[in-house]
This record gives C-alpha cells, structure tokens and sequence, in this order.
C-alpha cells in the first residue's frame, strides 16, 4: 500500500542535507517537468513573485526561499511538510518499515517519497507560473507514473485535497472523507479538522501498510484503531 498525503503551504525551514539532487529524487520520470518549474519559481523577482504566489509582504521570505531553492539545504518530505495533518501524523516518530508507505502529491516535485530530500519553497497547486496552470504543466505525467504503481500491484490510498488531485488524478485509487453525524442524524462534511483526521488514518494505516492490500482491510485496520468507517465504493469514509 502507498498512501498519496497532499503537502502543505507551511514547511519547517533549514535542514542538514545537501542541495537537491534530482537524480537521487524518487519518480525520476518527472524530474524534465520539476526542473522546469523550478527553473521559473527560482527566477522570479521577489516582488513578482508575491503576487504570483498570491503571498502577503508579511511572507516576503517565503518568495526569497524559492530564490535559492536549489541551493539551499535539504530535510526528509515528511519533515519539511508541517501543519494540522503532519502534527497527526508524527512523521519522525515512524519506523522505517511505515514510512515507506507513505509518500506526497506536491505542486513542484509532482510526486515525493517519505525520504526524499528536499529544499524549503513556496508554491501551491493553484498557482499559474508563467501564465500557466500546473495542471496543464503536469499533464498526464503524474498520472502515469500513479498507474504504474497500480499496474505493478500497489494498493493506492490517495488523500490528496482536489487542487492537488487535480494535478494527476488516479480513478483506481481508493479516496477518504471525513464526515461528522448531526443532531437530526444528518452527515456533515468535516471542513476545519478534516487534515486532523486524515493525518491520524494515515499514520495508523502506514503503521500497518503490509497489511493492506484492498480499501476493505484499510477499513477494518482503521476500526481496530479505534475508529469509525463506513465504505462507498473506493471511498473510506471516517466518521468522527
């Protein structure tokens, strides 16, 4: 099994590693699109890229890490990312055997591995770089290499948000919702602890991921856990 986390718009800055090596990065068929886009986003001028990044001057060091992205010194993807799911998931607290079922859908480098080494940067999957979309810059390349996991008999767990999906969707993959039960017995879609949610599901179902090899063993894996779940399809849904 191989979970698909969406990343984040906060990372931990600094790290010990060396610069990105792109050839020593996991999926290197994306590397001619992820140096492209790193090309431009390291090129632009602070001040334009505030505004392309759609950042206020608050964040101006946001914009000037990407000048230096490929210089800069590197940490684990599952370190760099922080925010509410990473704080669920407690990367650094995972065995090996766990994280290696783990990997990232991300706006620059298309598709992570736990370990992989990377530099801190700004960009989102909405953004238009050079009057482009990402979508259109990813193309089917994302996908391809999704279907390639599938085609070789990994179970795909795919908890990326829609902008990032959006960038490289995977019909055969199973997908997750977070849903709350209201007073009238009515479901809510949980909008504010959803990352929450999905971060805990991931750390318990990696934690376990020689196990699961269907949607139904995430399930019963997730229940074990403690949790609750319901299943519509490919969808695991967490109600909470």
């Amino acid at each position: 099994m191989l979970i698909i986390l969406p990343p984040s718009e906060t990372k931990a800055h600094g790290g010990d590693g060396a610069p990105v090596n792109w050839d020593a990065l996991s999926f290197p068929k994306l590397n001619p699109i992820r140096q492209e886009i790193a090309a431009e986003l390291s090129a632009l001028d602070v001040d334009k890229a505030l505004d392309v990044l759609k950042i206020s001057e608050k964040l101006r060091g946001e914009a000037e890490s990407n000048r230096e992205l490929e210089s800069s010194p590197t940490m684990p993807a599952l370190e760099r990312f922080t925010g509410v799911l990473y704080d669920a998931l407690d990367s650094p607290t995972l065995p090996p055997a766990a994280r290696q079922h783990l990997a990232v859908g991300d706006a620059l480098f298309g598709l992570l591995s736990a370990d992989d080494l990377i530099p801190h940067y700004r960009l989102s999957g909405g953004t238009k770089l050079g009057g482009r979309t990402l979508k259109s810059r990813w193309g089917t390349a994302i996908t391809e290499d999704l279907r390639a996991l599938v085609a070789a008999g990994e179970f795909l767990f795919d908890m990326r948000s829609g902008t990032y999906q959006q960038l490289g969707k995977l019909k055969e993959a199973a997908t997750v919702r977070v849903e709350t039960v209201q007073e009238d017995g009515s479901r809510k879609v949980v909008s504010h602890f959803n990352k929450h949610y999905k971060g805990e599901l991931a750390r318990v179902l990696a934690l376990h991921g020689d196990e699961v090899a269907t949607i139904e063993d995430a399930a019963h894996i997730a229940q074990d856990a403690g949790m609750r779940t319901e299943l519509r399809g490919s969808e695991l849904v967490l109600v909470v």
